[in-house]
C-alpha cells in the first residue's frame, strides 16, 4: 500500500471525526460532540495554531491522523513542532501510515526551520513506541500535569 500525507480539508469533518473518535477510544477518553466541535473549530480556524493531517491510501481514503502545533523553546532560542496526536485506523496498521505521518511532520518542521518535533505517548503503548524508537530519541524528561 502506498501512503501519502496531506492536510485535512474543510469538508472532511466526519472523516476526521471517525479517526479522532478512534483515537479517543484507544486512550479511553471518549470524544464528545462538544469536544469534537471545539477541536474542529481550532483546526478550521486559520488563526489557530492547531493543524491536522491525514495519512491516505492510494484512493485518498484517510487511514491515519496527526494533530500538530508550533511551540516556543525559550532556553533553546528556537521553535519546535509538537505532535499532539497520532492515530492510525486499526485495520490499516502496519501499512506505513504512522511512519508516513512522522516523516511528513519531520519535513514540515524542517521546511519551517524548526529545531525539533516533540511528542509524548503512553508508557504501555508498546506498538507505537516501537515505531517511535525508529524515528526519534527518547528523552530523559519526565512529564507532569498540574490541574488548576
Amino acid at each position: 500500500m502506498t501512503v501519502t500525507v496531506r492536510p485535512v480539508r474543510d469538508n472532511e469533518f466526519f472523516t476526521w471525526l471517525d479517526l479522532y473518535a478512534g483515537y479517543g477510544d484507544f486512550y479511553e477518553s471518549p470524544v464528545t460532540d462538544e469536544k469534537a466541535l471545539l477541536v474542529w473549530s481550532w483546526i478550521s480556524d486559520p488563526g489557530n495554531e492547531l493543524e491536522a493531517y491525514f495519512a491516505v491510501d492510494e484512493e485518498d481514503t484517510p487511514i491515519g491522523l496527526a494533530h500538530v502545533r508550533e511551540f516556543v523553546r525559550p532556553l533553546d532560542g528556537s521553535k519546535g513542532l509538537y505532535l499532539d496526536d497520532l492515530f492510525v485506523s486499526p485495520d490499516s496498521r502496519g501499512a506505513g501510515a504512522g511512519a508516513a505521518l512522522l516523516e511528513a511532520v519531520r519535513e514540515q518542521a524542517k521546511e519551517r526551520g524548526l529545531s525539533v518535533v516533540r511528542w509524548i505517548t503512553a508508557k504501555d503503548n508498546e506498538t507505537a513506541r516501537r515505531l517511535y524508537d525508529r524515528f526519534a530519541e527518547k528523552t530523559k524528561w519526565v512529564t507532569y500535569d498540574l490541574v488548576p
